[in-house]
């Protein structure tokens, strides 16, 4: 990648950050060639600040760091896109981006977080750690059983049933995909290869 930073008259490219996984964008900074440089060794990002004059990691006071996973030029090479994932608040204000804006993943995502702290913790009270606990036998065949519910709801003309049956056997069926260690991640992945 090779950012034309002739192009500016501060030598200084706009650097759009985005958050890996949840594709919000989080900020808006500017680097000069050392800062991309340093952001390229560090996998951490590091702009030039033009109040303080002088490269500015950020993070470096709030400890709110962002973590580069992809750096991406435009197709001007005048203007840089870095996907990267915070350690906190990327506003110094405090909120999750520049724009006030959450981020968050999406529903889906949180809830697999969820199902992956139960299967960490292996809480006493909680319904997901005791299946976890059940081990896989107990959780396939609880797939099972959601699945022929939902086969039962499907055939009548109730759709809340229908529709709650469909997020039990969902949801089930997240858990079953954690105890393999795999996600829908992964299972879209399969789709994808499959209809691309």
């Amino acid at each position: 990648m090779k950012i034309d930073f002739a192009k500016f008259e501060t030598s200084l490219a706009p650097a759009v950050i985005q958050d890996f996984e949840t594709g919000k964008v989080l900020m808006l900074g500017y680097m000069n060639e050392e800062a991309l440089a340093k952001t390229q060794q560090e996998n951490k990002v590091v702009f030039f600040s033009r109040s303080k004059d002088r490269l500015w990691m950020k993070g470096e006071e709030s400890g709110n760091i962002l973590h580069v996973k992809e750096i991406l030029a435009d197709c001007d090479n005048d203007a840089i896109l870095i996907k990267a994932i915070p350690t906190g608040p990327v506003c110094h204000t405090g909120a999750d981006t520049c724009w006030d804006e959450k981020n968050e993943p999406d529903f889906l995502k949180r809830l697999e977080n969820i199902i992956q702290q139960r299967k960490n913790e292996a809480s006493e009270k909680s319904y997901t750690a005791s299946l976890f606990k059940a081990g896989i036998n107990k959780i396939a065949q609880k797939v099972g059983e959601e699945a022929i519910e939902l086969i039962i709801e499907a055939k009548d003309s109730n759709d809340e049933l229908f529709l709650n049956e469909s997020a039990d056997l969902l949801f089930h069926y997240l858990v079953l995909l954690a105890t393999k260690d795999k996600n829908m991640d992964d299972v879209i992945e399969v789709l994808k290869k499959r209809h691309g």
